[in-house]
């Protein structure tokens, strides 16, 4: 059966980028939202390239699941973000720079699970 080492995955890669793009993000967001919108946008960045290495341990059937979870996350997260600009944690320039890389994490995900 066929490992991925999914440190030599770009989309790993790039959900690595995502994470610290969105902790400095967060960094600036009000102490009262640091435990409550911050954490669930951390936690749900986080979860992206995290799906993507547990995934790539198991059959490539598996793995493409453990990528449909790593896709839920990244939709999920662009729209806690978009949250975060409606209430002014974040600017609409940092939410689209945050979203292209989102865009292309997505694009880039789901061509590489189409391969699978």
């Amino acid at each position: 059966m066929k490992r991925h080492n999914y440190k030599n995955l770009k989309v790993w890669s790039l959900g690595i980028e995502i994470v610290d793009d969105v902790f400095k993000l967060t960094y600036s967001f009000p102490k009262e939202e640091r435990f409550g919108l911050g954490s669930q946008i951390n936690r749900c960045s986080v979860s992206i390239p995290s799906n993507i290495a547990e995934g790539s341990a198991r059959t490539d059937k598996s793995f493409s699941h453990f990528i449909d979870i790593a896709l839920g996350s990244s939709f999920e997260l662009e729209t806690q973000l978009i949250i975060a600009n409606k209430r002014k944690y974040i600017t609409k320039v940092q939410l689209i720079k945050i979203e292209d890389k989102i865009a292309e994490f997505q694009k880039m995900t789901m061509s590489f699970q189409n391969k699978l």
